[in-house]
């Protein structure tokens, strides 16, 4: 039986979920060609093609889309074990800090995976706003942080991209008025700046009608329908949805956000900041 490298699995993952060599070279940290030799040494292993010319690019071959359920089972099989061996006899602290964005979505799902291989560790969880975590971070009471990106930085372990979106209540806007309506956070905050940015280019008339210091304030203003506001995916929820077309919003550039590791940090903060690199990019955004 012919045994298959999980960077391989990894490599092929990342471009069935991207579908471009090049989005998947940026995702696992490799080139272009890097990326298509990668998937030449699979298709040898399988002894089927799984790529196959579609357009400009690839597209997965029949055979390709079959398979990427069994790589994705082997890849979280191969870090489960290796969690495993490694965090049985682990202790120390880890201190965590994440934007809400991922406290509500992502991190629920792979802290419970971490916990389950590193029973023994305590970890110390900050959730809150960009620039007070990442100010923690900087003076080393932060050992992996999670929020939105400030610009590239040297510990940088991840870079995710995700589409902003004007968001509204279900139900619409309360009343309607000349001037868009806007809730957002206090300043400073990355969605604010750029959602007005938005608007002021395209010419269109709005007002700050709501503003908070939390996600939960602001998931309030949108719920009753006082204002829209520009978020990710990550935000919508019941009541929630994207902001109607008759509107006519501005369209919104892709929000960043980075993960990174404080470089002196204990060995079971590498192992966790490992996993999130490496599930994060493909965890749903509603899971």
């Amino acid at each position: 039986m012919r045994m298959i490298d999980p960077d391989l699995l990894r490599t092929f993952i990342a471009f069935a979920e991207s579908g471009s060599l090049a989005r998947a070279a940026a995702a696992v940290n490799r080139s272009p060609s890097a990326v298509t030799a990668q998937m030449q040494r699979l298709e040898a292993l399988i002894g089927e093609p799984l790529l196959a010319p579609a357009g400009r690019g690839r597209a997965l071959t029949p055979v390709g889309e079959e398979f990427v359920d069994h790589a994705r089972r082997i890849v979280e099989a191969h870090r489960d074990a290796w969690l495993s061996l490694k965090g049985a006899r682990a202790d120390g602290r880890i201190a965590l800090g994440s934007t809400q964005d991922f406290a509500d979505t992502a991190l629920p799902v792979l802290l419970r995976r971490f916990a389950r291989s590193y029973p023994r560790v305590r970890l110390d969880l900050r959730i809150g706003r960009t620039k007070e975590l990442t100010s923690a971070y900087e003076q080393g009471q932060i050992d992996i942080l999670l929020t939105m990106r400030q610009g590239p930085a040297a510990d940088e372990l991840l870079v995710l991209r995700e589409p902003m979106l004007w968001l509204c209540s279900e139900a619409g806007l309360a009343s309607v008025e000349h001037e868009l309506p806007l809730a957002v956070l206090d300043p400073p905050c990355g969605f604010r700046a750029t959602a007005i940015a938005a608007l002021e280019g395209a010419g269109r008339a709005f007002r700050i009608a709501a503003t908070s210091p939390s996600l939960s304030g602001l998931r309030a203003a949108v719920l009753s329908g006082i204002a829209v506001t520009a978020r990710t995916e990550r935000f919508l929820g019941p009541g929630i949805a994207a902001a109607p077309r008759h509107l006519e919003l501005p369209a919104l550039p892709a929000a960043e956000f980075g993960l990174r590791l404080r470089p002196q940090a204990h060995s079971v903060s590498a192992d966790l900041a490992a996993l999130l690199a490496d599930e994060l990019p493909r965890l749903s955004i509603d899971t």
